[in-house]
């Protein structure tokens, strides 16, 4: 297969690729978020303390976890179908794609949430702030370079399922591999796509971790950030006195 021939293939398939990530991405943040939030509220010490839902709504987060990718597509093959009509193409993709990042990124953004030091949330407490604000104004800016990274690691791991469901007529650079590269042993074009996806797996964890870095050398966000510390501060020395 000539490069003339091999181009529109590359660019058709990356194009579906970063389509169904980018949408499985944004689905798993607007769902994960949340989710790992209220992990780390309704757990011992929490402010929404509740010892049952936390370990219901931890056992369903491990369960869908634990359940292999390739596993939850053809599990979800109904209601992918219900949702999108079919269960062929990337929009089909985009469901189990995003139902399997969901509970992936709920427990990073739970292990970000509780590296965020108690003083602050103390410190809002003091000052009235109920939990929403404790958790608009400290959990989430606080934790924000950890979350970041965590939706990072989300996006690789999400071009890795990506690429898996290609095997099952998904789309993107993985159907390309197995389509061209595998079966009609295309073994150039078969290398091109595994280059192609280091390279951007590569740009993209470069991009998160600079990210990242930026946003904790100037204290994790551009918010009320100082005044809390200082806020904490004087409550330490009040409590001392």
């Amino acid at each position: 297969m000539t490069w003339s021939e091999m181009q529109p293939l590359l660019e058709q398939a990356c194009w579906d690729t970063l389509y169904m990530v980018g949408w499985s991405t944004l689905i798993a943040v607007v769902g994960g978020l949340p989710l790992g939030i209220l992990l780390v509220l309704t757990d011992r010490g929490g402010l929404l303390q509740n010892v049952l839902a936390n370990k219901v709504i931890g056992q369903i987060v491990n369960v869908a976890r634990s359940m292999p990718f390739i596993i939850l597509m053809v599990a979800l093959m109904s209601f992918t179908r219900w949702v999108t009509g079919t269960t062929i193409g990337r929009e089909a993709a985009i469901v189990p794609l995003a139902i399997g990042a969901i509970p992936f990124f709920a427990r990073l953004v739970e292990t970000a949430v509780r590296e965020v030091d108690g003083g602050l949330v103390e410190a809002v407490q003091s000052m009235g702030g109920n939990t929403w604000t404790v958790v608009r104004k400290v959990l989430v800016p606080e934790s924000l370079p950890s979350l970041i990274a965590s939706t990072t690691t989300t996006i690789v791991a999400l071009i890795g399922y990506s690429a898996m469901a290609g095997t099952v007529g998904a789309g993107g650079l993985g159907d390309i591999a197995i389509r061209y590269g595998y079966q009609r042993f295309e073994t150039e074009l078969m290398w091109l796509t595994v280059a192609i996806l280091a390279v951007v797996i590569s740009l993209i964890q470069f991009a998160g971790d600079y990210a990242a870095r930026s946003l904790h050398r100037r204290g994790g966000h551009s918010g009320p950030g100082p005044k809390l510390r200082l806020l904490k501060a004087s409550t330490a020395t009040t409590k001392t006195v």
